[in-house]
């Protein structure tokens, strides 16, 4: 059956001697005649007040993209008053306005900002902004310290809520399943950090003190700053991940909805978790690296083993590897926290939990290294 054929519409600004204007809408405005119906309402809207009064009396047909454009073209403020205060609109009209205007407000808020010619002010601005936002992000991260010790205390005197199941699991998966990729980058870091030493102070027929390079370097620093990046890569997305994946299937949610606390739930284990483990994984790391400085050393330099580990255990204070472990817990709750609290800023969408995982491993590299700085200039002011 063929449908009657539609009129196209047709808007006008009529405004009598000494009256007030009215915008009057007739005919059918629907998909058919849009670009008619746009390149009218395009010359009129720069003449129109901020609240026009408007005639719908004798408007035909409209669809959504006719409700589109009328909407875009009256905007929030006037279809909001329109809803309030004009009583003529018919019913089923205003909620498709509302409905439609809604959809564009929620377009418009999520539209990029136009681009513009980079230059001393905006570049001024940016920077502002970012500081802004760097401020924010350093006002969350310490909100959620607070909660995680919060939470952390209020379980300490409470034993049947430990989450010792959970807590055993995350170790596994966090320590048992790095040891691997920990120890072999922590050997071939030493390896190359003995080639450079020997390199270097082969001229100066001073080869013996690449044994002092490599130990001062694994127990007080390397050591544990490779465990930490390695973590902070691994373990910090992985957490963000899990929450965020959690957060999109409205698990968290639903925890809540339960009575249970999910920082008590997802954080707590994590972070203790993480906490245990990175000493141990630590420890791991300076081992290997000491034995592929050892390796080179043997094999390049003709320093036997026996010989390393006399110059190593004469030359070397034992206070540098409990300098170094001293970090290891200050880092996992560092890496735990930022990437649990990533994992809960998610938003709904896949897209989201790519943007979050990609922030936590970023964060977590950038602060524990800052960390590590400011550590190793409190050890050299203490004389450490």
């Amino acid at each position: 059956m063929d449908r009657p054929p539609t009129t196209p519409g047709n808007v006008e600004w009529l405004q009598p001697a000494g009256g007030e204007g009215v915008l009057r809408f007739t005919g059918d405005w629907t998909l058919p005649h849009f670009e008619l119906l746009e390149s009218q309402l395009g010359a009129i809207k720069p003449r129109l007040p901020e609240t026009p009064d408007v005639d719908f009396n004798d408007i035909g047909r409209i669809d959504t993209a006719g409700a589109g454009l009328i909407a875009v073209a009256l905007g929030p403020k006037c279809l909001q008053w329109l809803a309030e205060h004009d009583r003529d609109v018919p019913h089923e009209l205003r909620g498709l306005l509302d409905t439609v205007s809604e959809a564009v407000a929620e377009i418009y808020a999520h539209r990029p900002p136009p681009r513009r010619n980079f230059g001393f002010v905006d570049m001024l601005s940016d920077i502002g902004g970012n500081v802004v936002h760097v401020g924010r992000l350093g006002t969350k991260l310490l909100a959620f310290t607070g909660m995680t010790l919060e939470t952390l205390a209020r379980s300490v005197l409470r034993p049947r809520r430990w989450r010792v199941t959970s807590l055993v699991a995350h170790m596994e998966q966090t320590g048992l399943h790095a040891v691997p990729i920990v120890a072999l980058l922590s050997f071939l870091i030493g390896a190359v950090i003995a080639f450079l030493g020997a390199t270097a102070l082969q001229r100066y027929g001073a080869t013996v003190f690449t044994v002092d390079l490599v130990s001062y370097a694994f127990l007080r620093e390397l050591g544990v700053l490779l465990t930490a990046i390695i973590l902070a890569g691994r373990t910090a997305s992985a957490f963000t991940a899990q929450i965020g994946s959690m957060k999109v299937g409205e698990e968290v949610d639903a925890m809540r909805t339960m009575g249970l606390d999910p920082m008590e739930l997802l954080v707590l284990p994590r972070v203790l978790a993480l906490v245990i483990v990175t000493p141990l994984l630590t420890f791991l790391a300076v081992l290997s690296g000491v034995v592929g400085g050892a390796l080179v050393c043997w094999f390049a330099l003709n320093i036997t083993p026996t010989m390393f580990i006399s110059v190593f255990q004469t030359d070397t204070p034992l206070r540098y590897f409990w300098l170094g472990l001293a970090k290891a817990p200050i880092f996992a709750f560092v890496i735990a926290v930022i990437g649990c609290l990533e994992g809960f800023k998610v938003q709904g969408s896949a897209q989201s939990v790519g943007e979050r995982t990609t922030s936590s491993v970023v964060q977590s590299i950038f602060l524990v290294i800052v960390v590590d700085a400011l550590a190793a200039l409190f050890f050299m002011e203490m004389k450490w």
